[in-house]
């Protein structure tokens, strides 16, 4: 790896950086009601977005920079299970599709800004609803924290790091910099700046691939030979730590169990996430999340092109001890500088569009279901706003603190733990969606059991390619009674989950324990746009015509 700075791959890194910075501080004009100090406008954008930004704002909050290191990363590695990101984020759409719609409805007709709100009105329980807000903000934590290990990565590739004989100021203060001016445009612009710079995104990241599986097999003798390359790494690696033979594809009986479960756990997790909710909520109908479940899986086929490059660093020669660095080593090797600069300015805006999402999640939850529940119930919109504009400066400065002190393994394997996590909400709101037969303290007593079962297991799990490695080495573990066949762990504490649930809401109802209250209507299940008590939450600038493509 070169150690030295290339100037010009720096001077367009800087312009990109400089762009997205501008549209994030004009992003507090556009499409702005009269105030943006209330969640609706500074949290939820207005709750107006249409088919065509939504697209951008959801695709830029999934797929995120440690996306783009991390996937190809475990095929450069010799894992074929890395492929299982394609497959999950197929899945995922239908899910979408069927459920989100009578989320944005209810969430829409009663003024909800969170999946907690929305467990509160539903089972009338501020326990749950604090669980379930708690649950969010820790999945959360460690996803901004990647987002920065995403940056890292390409900082220290174009060599602003300063080198391992550098100060802590000179390795660290650009990746500071530049958390502190996203920190800056996020609390001016709430939802409306990761909105408007998504734009500027996903453009540069289907730029860069569609041209790197074009010209890099091209340059490297066509996708046989790459493969082949590949094939050879894999088999040499196999061979020398006594491992069986493996492809280059997902393998079968006990490695398929692995592929298909860890593909599904995910597929049910990423919409628990705050953040995707949020970015759901914001749209202006429910034919909105619906066209976009159908469009976004051009994304899906994006990030299999994105995998492909792991086998594609492995055929260039691209030698480094940290799989991670595979991807922009390989544009620095393998492409002139200015379009290397271009492919480091994708990855690390790529960087920030989610974390500013997952900030403003983050803040969202801490507002209403942890200071306005708990704290200061008699909160306006304006303190509201307040209070999350403060709260997320400070989850951005915790994440930037978690990984300047931490290594950046830590926030890899709590990121295993956060999925684990955010599933076990699954319950609550997606079973709550449909039905109120669950109890609130049996939900409460599942959540526990497997927020607790989860994080045990993956704990004890030692990781399979390094020995120093004790704990949270793997999202895989072996299910009761099993000898071989792993399972990713997220799947099997949901399960103890709603065994939980559903044997202590007979337990319950035959005690006669008080359900509480049901504050939603049927019919909120179903409201959309122009409906009684839901056009009114649009942008005011703005009529229910409004909400189609055009916008």
């Amino acid at each position: 790896m070169n150690n030295g700075i290339d100037a010009v791959a720096l001077g367009v890194f800087l312009f990109f950086f400089l762009l997205v910075t501008v549209l994030g501080f004009l992003a507090a004009r556009w499409r702005s009601g009269t105030t943006l100090e209330s969640l609706d406008e500074w949290g939820l954008g207005g709750r107006g977005f249409g088919t065509f930004i939504a697209w951008f704002l959801i695709g830029g909050d999934l797929y995120t920079a440690y996306t783009f290191i991390a996937v190809p990363a475990l095929l450069y590695a010799g894992s074929a299970v890395g492929f299982f990101a394609v497959p999950y984020t197929i899945i995922v759409y239908p899910i979408i599709f069927v459920f989100l719609p009578r989320l944005w409805s209810v969430s829409h007709r009663n003024g909800y800004v969170t999946p907690a709100d929305f467990v509160q009105g539903r089972y009338d329980s501020r326990g749950l609803s604090l669980a379930v807000a708690v649950t969010g903000i820790l999945a959360t934590m460690p996803y901004i924290a990647l987002q920065l290990v995403g940056i890292q990565v390409v900082l220290e590739v174009m060599g602003l790091g300063g080198g391992e004989d550098a100060s802590l100021i000179e390795r660290d203060l650009p990746l500071v910099v530049a958390f502190a001016i996203l920190a800056a445009y996020t609390y001016t612009s709430g939802l409306r700046a990761p909105a408007l710079i998504a734009f500027v995104k996903d453009t540069l990241i289907y730029i860069v691939i569609l041209v790197a599986v074009i010209y890099l097999p091209i340059h490297l003798g066509g996708w046989g030979d790459i493969f082949s390359a590949a094939q050879d790494k894999i088999d040499a690696s196999n061979e020398e730590a006594g491992k069986p033979v493996a492809g280059l594809l997902p393998g079968t009986g006990a490695a398929q169990w692995a592929y298909a479960s860890l593909a599904l756990g995910s597929a049910l997790a990423l919409f628990m996430y705050p953040h995707s909710i949020t970015a759901v909520l914001s749209t202006g109908s429910r034919n909105v999340i619906r066209r976009n479940a159908a469009l976004l899986p051009a994304y899906s086929f994006l990030l299999g092109l994105l995998a492909l490059l792991g086998y594609v660093a492995i055929a260039a020669n691209v030698d480094s001890d940290n799989a991670q660095l595979a991807i922009p080593l390989l544009f620095e090797n393998e492409f002139p500088s200015w379009f290397t600069g271009v492919a480091f300015a994708a990855i690390g805006i790529g960087a920030l569009v989610p974390a500013a999402i997952m900030s403003i999640a983050a803040a969202n939850l801490w507002t209403r279901n942890i200071y306005k529940a708990f704290i200061n119930r008699d909160a306006t919109h304006a303190q509201e706003a307040q209070q999350a504009k403060v709260v997320s400066l400070v989850v951005k400065l915790g994440a930037v603190a978690f990984v300047l002190v931490l290594p950046g393994e830590f926030a890899i394997n709590l990121q295993l733990l956060g999925g684990i996590w955010i599933l076990q909400t699954l319950p609550a709101i997606v079973i709550g969606l449909y039905t109120r037969w669950l109890h609130r303290w049996a939900l409460f007593a599942g959540w526990a059991v497997g927020m607790a079962y989860g994080t045990w297991v993956a704990y004890v799990q030692p990781s399979a390619t390094d020995p120093s490695v004790e704990h949270f080495g793997s999202p895989l573990a072996l299910p009761p009674f099993a000898e071989e066949t792993k399972i990713y762990i997220a799947l099997l504490a949901i399960v103890l989950n709603l065994l939980v649930a559903v044997g202590l809401t007979f337990v319950l109802r035959a005690a006669g324990v008080d359900e509480g209250v049901d504050q939603t209507r049927s019919d909120d299940y179903r409201a959309d746009v122009g409906d009684s008590d839901v056009a009114d939450e649009l942008d005011p600038q703005e009529t229910p015509a409004d909400t189609g493509d055009s916008r």
